[in-house]
């Protein structure tokens, strides 16, 4: 069952583009699995303390990028293959990164500085 105990609500960005970003960073790190079952609307809306109507949409966008499948009555289930993994990596990713190389860019970086800059932050331990 997908779990959404470790999202935490920012303030300034719609919900429902949380809990979309939430599925997706899941599926594109591996954490949940093609197949694996997503709460009840209901449920998520409980333990977020949101409009059931914000998880719907978010359900509803992931649906209609088909990353997951619903079936009246029964649960939602995560429907991301391989392919659709590497795809919602792709996106993700180069969102986050086309936004570190325009504040590189922007604080005047070479190129060069820039990955030297990359390559220390990836040999850094992370937590």
């Amino acid at each position: 069952m997908v779990s959404f105990d470790g999202l935490v609500l920012a303030e300034g960005v719609p919900i429902y583009q949380q809990i979309l970003r939430h599925v997706k960073l899941g599926i594109a790190g591996g954490t949940i699995a093609n197949g694996e079952e997503l709460p009840s609307r209901r449920v998520v809306s409980a333990l977020l303390g949101v409009n059931p109507n914000t998880v719907q949409k978010a359900y509803r966008l992931l649906e209609e990028e088909g990353l997951i499948q619903s079936h009246t009555g029964a649960k939602s289930a995560v429907a991301a293959d391989d392919a659709a993994r590497l795809r919602v990596r792709g996106e993700l990713l180069g969102a986050e990164v086309r936004a570190a190389v325009e504040a590189m860019k922007t604080m005047g970086l070479t190129r060069q500085e820039a990955l030297d800059f990359v390559d220390e932050l990836w040999k850094e331990e992370t937590p």
